[in-house]
């Protein structure tokens, strides 16, 4: 069975009429008619009901359907990833969770680009497990996230360990006090979280750090994005848990308090295919670790 005869199924599949199928393969009927009777054959089992019209697939068509669609996404797949490795393509594609633009990643790209001005950089927001998706079907080629997450096919690198701080309302009690809080205090207060999907994600890092410190917080107010949860935090709607380069994002109605918790950290973690060698994928993760090593050195000195 070859590739085509795949089309040729899908095509009747999608119009359920062989006649609107032949137009849109640009073949007559008939040989796509036997095409389809060979695929039956070759099964051994009928993958289309015979009776009435539109046509409609069988139990093993409808199986059979949901894996010929795959195969073939695959093998469009296959064929641009191999036009990248051939170097047809000139291009990189970053995915990347919006907290990590607060940190060194933004001097990553900037130094990308200016080592590599021919390629065409293009960044993609997606959450970290969508970037494990991405980063298998050949859709972006390095991904920056924050939850760690297993797969054969993925090399993960931490680069950064980031601590997290407490992000409370500037007419809070919490800001009063002008140093670091607790996470007991947290847990007593209402804790907002993000992103509230796909989950697990970094709302899942901030829970379970509580709970490694046996707390639960008194009420979680969970929404999808971090600019949301911040804007909730001014509004005295309740109190984020945010990595610690969000400060940079000042707002008169926020502040930020440190933890008195030790070990209270989100990771930023780059991920890439685990066979990928492309002079660019190459040359962006080799920035990244320079970057993000600079970066800690000035901190701890």
């Amino acid at each position: 069975m070859e590739l085509r005869h795949l089309r040729y199924f899908v095509a009747v599949a999608d119009e359920q009429n062989f006649t609107r199928a032949a137009e849109r393969l640009n073949i007559s009927q008939p040989p796509l008619s036997r095409q389809i009777q060979q695929i039956e054959e070759e099964l051994g089992t009928p993958l289309f009901e015979r009776g009435p019209r539109p046509l409609r697939l069988t139990e093993a068509g409808r199986f059979f359907y949901t894996h010929a669609l795959r195969l073939l996404e695959q093998a469009g797949e296959l064929a641009t990833m191999t036009r990248r490795v051939a170097q047809l393509e000139r291009r990189l594609v970053i995915g990347f969770v919006p907290s990590t633009l607060y940190g060194p990643l933004p001097r990553v790209i900037r130094r990308f680009r200016e080592a590599c001005p021919n390629v065409e950089l293009t960044l993609l927001e997606m959450y970290t497990l969508e970037q494990l998706e991405a980063l298998t079907g050949g859709r972006i080629d390095v991904g920056f996230g924050r939850v760690r997450f297993e797969d054969a096919n993925v090399r993960r690198e931490v680069l950064s360990d980031e601590p997290l701080v407490a992000a409370v309302p500037a007419d809070h009690a919490l800001a009063g006090k002008n140093q670091a809080v607790s996470l007991a205090e947290i847990a007593a207060q209402t804790l907002i979280a993000y992103p509230r999907m796909p989950r697990p994600s970094y709302a899942d890092q901030v829970l379970s750090a509580l709970r490694d410190h046996g707390l639960e917080p008194r009420a979680v107010h969970e929404v999808q994005e971090l600019q949301t949860a911040l804007g909730l935090v001014a509004a005295g709607i309740g109190v984020s848990l945010v990595p610690a380069s969000i400060q940079r994002l000042r707002r008169d109605d926020v502040v930020y308090r440190p933890l008195t918790d030790n070990h209270v950290i989100s990771p930023i973690i780059m991920s890439t295919r685990m066979h990928d060698a492309s002079p660019e994928s190459t040359l962006l993760t080799t920035f990244a670790r320079e970057t993000f090593e600079a970066e800690a050195s000035q901190e701890s000195d």
